[in-house]
């Protein structure tokens, strides 16, 4: 099969439009009044996708990235082809009990309580920065698909800090508009506000 990729990055408005039109919204899911958004049907569309991918990489191609910083579990998958495209780290952040080493912790709250994060303490010393970086710090882009509250996000970014690591910016497929907005500890992209 021939290989069909193009290097063409798509613009920002057309692929907000490409994305929108692939989402699938679910409604009374997983809950009454809650709207879903499934982007398994972002994932299944193949152009899409490697747009998406694509996107991203020519928007933080320069920067100076060592790492990819991805949330579980969302966040891996989008985070990981990212960091495959730009030819750097990918680091998990994963909840309480799924990482096999020593770990930094973070407790975070939820509309109903509170969950556990967690990063390996050695995350950024067994993947050490590419000769190219400028310096030996971690300089790192945190991915995932959605930010609501910014709860997952702080509790994800205060775990690079402990690890070692900078935060350079928070990158979100999506972006629930509520009534508040959160308030991220670092700079963030949104594709979408939905």
């Amino acid at each position: 099969m021939p290989n069909t990729h193009s290097t063409q990055t798509t613009s920002l408005q057309d692929l907000q439009d490409k994305l929108k039109s692939s989402l699938r919204s679910i409604p009374d899911y997983p809950k009454k009044g809650i709207m879903f958004r499934d982007i398994t049907t972002i994932l299944g569309n193949a152009e899409c996708f490697r747009q998406l991918i694509d996107f991203l990489c020519a928007h933080y191609k320069d920067r100076g990235l060592t790492h990819i910083v991805g949330i579980e579990s969302r966040g891996f998958v989008f985070g990981s082809a990212l960091a495959y495209a730009l030819g750097i780290g990918f680091v998990p952040i994963r909840k309480k009990g799924k990482l096999p080493c020593k770990t930094y912790q973070k407790d975070y709250a939820l509309e109903y309580g509170t969950d556990t994060l967690e990063i390996h303490t050695d995350a950024f010393n067994i993947y050490p920065p590419t000769s190219t970086s400028k310096d030996k710090s971690a300089l790192v882009l945190l991915v995932d698909d959605l930010l609501a509250t910014g709860g997952t996000a702080n509790a994800s970014i205060e775990l690079v800090k402990q690890a070692g690591g900078e935060v350079l910016e928070s990158c979100f497929l999506i972006a629930l508009k509520s009534e508040f907005s959160p308030k991220l500890e670092s700079p963030s992209f949104v594709l979408l506000d939905l």
